[in-house]
């Protein structure tokens, strides 16, 4: 209820992905009458896609505490509600980060073996695409977390990609084994000496290069790297175009271009990796951009899909227990 374009979103987005899974069943969460009115008009009379009302909202601007303790009845509540109870698999939010992380924590808890729970996400590269952990969630982190996270990433790039035992690097200031702190030393030290595809350091010009499948990182680096990410695809579009249009045959040599550059847009369409996972809790929960169109929420609700075949959760508690054996 609380995404920046609205509930018709969701509402539109829902009626794409039925239509391409026939076993498939959505809930959607918010208030009753809103939500009918966009999916009598959108979807019409569909058995697999149901309303569950919500009395409250929790908005941006709310602390993860307040939404946890005063909205109980929101539909960011609910919805994770659902997943605890077993009524849903999955829960997809286009809300507040931090009381979705907050209030996810609350009610599912966590697997046991994980201490912290992490936010991945997909990105384009190379070859393929990368996954990115943690974006946020945690901004001091131990040796054990980054190994965590490094278990979570390589069960949620497996089954995302088809990456049979994806490639796990180390975000680092440089390659060479003497380089970074103590924290990511250690780190190091327990992947080499896991069962994971383990392939080392990699710096911040190489995250795109395609050598590896898993970047991990702490919150705070990871969430400034993914931003900075985020404004250099955003400076090269802004001068791509002035290049373009500074004159008629600027403008001219645009139209020549035009199948070149919408391939390209297409390629690096961001919306196309929207859905980045609330790893290590004991369920799924997947967090869409607040500003998610509904191709991007599609996206979303796929993401989760993938994840809830594959049993994400239990596979990320056996290759724990494996590590730990």
């Amino acid at each position: 209820m609380s995404g920046d374009l609205g509930a018709e979103v969701v509402v539109r987005a829902a009626s794409r992905v039925l239509s391409k899974h026939a076993t498939l069943e959505l809930v959607i969460v918010g208030d009753q009458v809103e939500l009918q009115g966009h999916v009598t008009r959108i979807v019409g009379d569909e058995p697999r896609l149901t309303i569950v009302h919500a009395s409250e909202v929790v908005g941006m601007s709310d602390s993860p505490v307040d939404a946890m303790r005063r909205k109980k009845d929101s539909s960011m509540r609910v919805a994770i509600n659902l997943v605890k109870e077993g009524k849903a698999q999955a829960c997809v939010s286009a809300g507040n980060t931090g009381a979705l992380m907050g209030t996810a924590k609350f009610v599912l808890k966590m697997l046991p073996g994980i201490d912290r729970p992490a936010i991945i996400t997909e990105l384009p590269a190379k070859g393929g695409s990368l996954h990115m952990l943690d974006l946020g969630a945690n901004t001091l982190c131990t040796a054990e977390h980054l190994f965590q996270f490094a278990v979570m990433g390589s069960i949620v790039a497996a089954d995302i990609t088809g990456v049979e035992s994806p490639r796990i690097a180390l975000l680092n200031i440089g390659a060479e084994d003497s380089k970074g702190h103590d924290t990511v030393k250690d780190a190091a030290a327990m992947l080499a000496a896991s069962t994971m595809n383990y392939v080392g350091f990699i710096e911040g010009s190489e995250l795109f290069s395609g050598k590896a499948d898993v970047v991990v990182t702490d919150g705070f680096t990871g969430n400034v790297a993914l931003k900075t990410m985020e404004g250099t695809v955003g400076l090269a579009a802004h001068y791509l175009k002035r290049a373009f249009t500074r004159n008629m045959f600027a403008r001219f040599q645009a139209l020549l271009s035009h199948s070149v550059l919408k391939h390209l847009a297409a390629r690096m369409d961001p919306r196309k990796y929207n859905g980045a996972t609330l790893v290590g809790l004991n369920g799924i929960v997947i967090k869409s951009h607040g500003s998610a169109d509904s191709y991007a929420f599609e996206h979303a609700i796929e993401t989760a899909v993938v994840e809830v075949q594959n049993q994400v959760p239990e596979q990320i508690g056996n290759l724990l227990r494996q590590e730990a054996a």
